[in-house]
């Protein structure tokens, strides 16, 4: 006699797991209040580390009446240390979430600094680290930024991307906290099991896909019109990440080349992001060989052939002309590789 299931169908992935949430300093911090609201409504237990910039923009007692935890805020607090609190909180977390991560914190994160109980916590946590970068566009286009992003990426970090718009400084483009439905979607996301099922199936197919290498494309392209404005496709890059997973669950080697998307790279696999068409190609070409290619990303049909150099000013009366050339078919030229 076969148990059923007695899971609700709409519980949240996310009931009965731990965050440790580092929030860092930055305007955007007051977002983090309505994330641990809303984490805290679908069961989880969210725990804050509070480094002395974040709070300077959020205090212990409102994220503490939030959470319904105590705030963590000094690595030299004698009562915390005496518990070994940066070893505990790390370790008893199920993810730890960084959000704001300043470009200062990710400079520390990436060359394995020390200094506070968030960089120390980091630094002695064996559990997933998820950040949410949020800074200045020309801070986080600086070659620096760049750098330790990377760095972070190779080192296992996950990243949810921040968003493109206004800044809180005035100026546009990407550097925004991404917002609180994005970085719970993220999560969640994360958190999600397996959609396949156990049983002959599954062992057939994990035979089957041992081994294998599968390249999979996933999300939109960003074809630049200038350094703040671009052409796009709506795509949400759930499908591909969702296949992507499932085929890694399976025993595949998956490589994954991502479009701009507010979801954290699926463990288990190799995340390649991109930005427009033409470098979605060159990761992929350089991805090769692989036994399968599924493209299910939603790349631009053409770029901007004249893009500008600098933010295209609006005049009275005059409209940019943009000249278009047509972006390669990824599919078709992964096609005569085979």
């Amino acid at each position: 006699m076969t148990q059923k299931n007695t899971t609700p169908k709409n519980k949240s992935p996310l009931d009965g797991k731990r965050l440790l949430l580092i929030i860092g300093g930055g305007i955007a911090a007051y977002k983090c209040l309505d994330l641990i609201r809303r984490l805290k409504e679908k069961g989880m237990t969210v725990r804050v580390i509070l480094t002395r910039s974040g709070a300077e923009f959020v205090t212990p007692l409102s994220i503490s009446g939030l959470s319904g935890e105590k705030v963590y805020t000094d690595l030299f607090s004698l009562t915390d240390e005496v518990e070994m609190g940066h070893i505990r909180l790390s370790r008893e977390a199920d993810l730890v979430l960084v959000a704001p991560a300043t470009a200062d914190m990710m400079a520390k994160m990436a060359a394995g600094l020390a200094d506070n109980l968030a960089t120390t916590a980091l630094l002695a946590t064996d559990k997933p680290v998820m950040i949410a970068p949020s800074m200045n566009s020309r801070m986080w286009e600086h070659a620096a930024t760049r750098r330790n992003l990377q760095q972070l990426k190779e080192d296992g970090v996950h990243i949810i991307p921040p968003a493109s718009g206004e800044l809180a400084c005035g100026e546009e483009g990407t550097g925004r906290l991404a917002e609180v439905d994005d970085m719970i979607g993220a999560i969640e996301f994360f958190f999600k099991p397996s959609q396949i099922p156990a049983g002959p199936l599954a062992k057939t197919l994990a035979g089957i896909l041992a081994d294998k290498h599968i390249l999979i494309t996933a999300g939109p392209t960003y074809e630049a019109i200038d350094p703040v404005r671009y052409m796009a496709n709506r795509s949400s890059g759930k499908q591909g990440y969702a296949i992507a997973r499932a085929l890694a669950d399976l025993g595949a080697k998956v490589t994954l080349v991502s479009g701009p998307t507010n979801l954290a790279a699926p463990a288990g696999l190799q995340t390649i992001p991109v930005e427009s068409a033409a470098e979605m190609l060159a990761a992929c070409q350089n991805a090769l060989p692989a036994d399968v290619a599924i493209c299910v990303a939603a790349v631009a049909d053409w770029r901007v052939s004249n893009c500008a150099g600098q933010k295209i000013k609006k005049q009275d009366g005059a409209l940019p002309a943009l000249q278009l050339t047509e972006n390669p078919d990824i599919l078709k030229i992964l096609s005569a590789d085979k």
